[in-house]
């Protein structure tokens, strides 16, 4: 049971205790978190920016520093795509260098010109390019590395006492027209700069430094991700309910940093489902294994879903292969997280693993019976323990024979 809940909080604080006995035990990675030495670090920030959810409405917000980084260098800090040949501890190692510039904010400054701090992390959020930024901290930042479930791994945080942007920030015009937009609504400026071509990154930096919307408001980092990969969504399935059917059965599969996932494309309706299977020793499940799932129809998803973030991260790459082909599907995901995927790197990993796994080649069958088969023989759970929660499946198999009964 006790493993169970960890699942279900992912270090959200649902167990009553102030501190997650999970993600503690990865702050003494300390050997290698970067020695800072003095009270100022001047790098090029990849651009980044964290806003912390601890406090709220009154939160912690602030530009990210690798110190020393280059711009060629910079970029990689805070690009997922290319990650795909690091191992997990590289990616630690790398996210240990991103020290948090904090500053104390409350989350209805987001229009507010008189804190100076903000307006300069509102600049460098505009970015889309490496940042010279240089940060001077009332004392040298605490040695500490920061894990969860949602955001990618950081290193030293504290409290500064002023920084400066050592260079202009290159804006897209797109990105500029819709910030001084005061009148369209967060959801309406997504929908345009995903059309624009503007990374999820950068349209969640804009929202999360509250320069999107009509009521803007300053966003917890973690809540804005998921918020973007939602409204992302949301845009997307919009723009497929007119396209006509796939025309096959279609199995994609793919592992990413000890996340398998199978992705079965189905003839029918839009429709999506995924199921979590977590097996023992992996990140959050302990000494047992849990499995659960959600899903969703045409008239898209109703409440928040009790996957969490990693539900809508897996729904979105689904939708822009969709986008791609030009087709609606139904469309089941099985996401198996094995001991492999042993530290928490974020939900980004869910994001790229899927887009990974619809970049490989699919293979096509006749029947669903076939696919299951040969989904099942990559996945180390028994189907008996998955298949009654796949309540796709079920319903595609039902459907198939009503066709059949009727055509006869």
């Amino acid at each position: 049971m006790k493993d169970r809940q960890c699942i279900k909080c992912k270090g959200k604080g649902l167990c009553g205790r102030p501190r997650c006995p999970i993600l503690e035990k990865f702050k003494t990675l300390q050997s290698i978190s970067p020695v800072i030495s003095g009270n100022s670090v001047f790098g090029a920030s990849p651009p980044a920016l964290f806003v912390g959810s601890y406090g709220y409405p009154r939160v912690s917000a602030g530009p990210l520093i690798p110190p020393l980084a280059k711009e060629n260098e910079a970029l990689l800090f805070e690009d997922p795509s290319s990650w795909e040949n690091m191992q997990i501890e590289d990616i630690i190692a790398m996210r240990s260098r991103m020290v948090r510039a904090n500053t104390n904010l409350h989350i209805k400054d987001a229009r507010s010109k008189e804190n100076p701090l903000l307006v300069k992390a509102q600049e460098l959020a505009l970015s889309r390019k490496p940042v010279d930024t240089e940060a001077w901290f009332f004392k040298a930042p605490k040695q500490e590395l920061k894990f969860d479930s949602v955001l990618t791994p950081m290193g030293p945080s504290g409290l500064v006492k002023n920084f400066e942007l050592a260079e202009n920030p290159s804006v897209p015009k797109k990105v500029d027209y819709l910030v001084y937009d005061t009148d369209a609504l967060a959801k309406d400026a997504i929908s345009e700069l995903l059309k624009s071509d503007v990374s999820t990154e950068h349209i969640t930096r804009l929202l999360s430094i509250g320069l999107l919307g009509k009521e803007r408001k300053i966003v917890p980092t973690r809540w804005s991700i998921t918020a973007v990969d939602d409204m992302a969504g949301k845009e997307v399935s919009e723009r497929i309910i007119d396209f006509p059917w796939a025309s096959d059965i279609k199995l994609f599969s793919g592992t990413h940093f000890g996340n398998h996932f199978e992705v079965l494309i189905l003839p029918r309706a839009y429709s999506f489902e995924l199921i979590e299977i977590w097996l023992p020793k992996a990140v959050w499940s302990g000494e047992s294994s849990w499995i659960g799932g959600d899903s969703e129809g045409l008239n898209g998803k109703k409440g928040y879903s009790p996957l969490a973030g990693g539900y809508y991260a897996a729904r979105l790459p689904v939708l822009e292969y969709l986008i791609e082909i030009k087709r609606q599907a139904s469309v089941f995901v099985l996401r198996e997280i094995t001991p492999d995927y042993w530290a928490p790197l974020g939900v980004w990993v869910v994001r790229e693993g899927m887009r990974k796994a619809l970049q490989n080649p699919p293979k096509t069958f006749d029947s669903l019976e076939a696919a299951v088969s040969d989904l099942s023989c990559r996945v180390r759970t028994p189907k008996t323990e998955w298949i009654q929660q796949a309540k796709m499946l079920s319903d595609f198999r039902f459907q198939k024979t009503l066709d059949a009964f009727f055509r006869i």
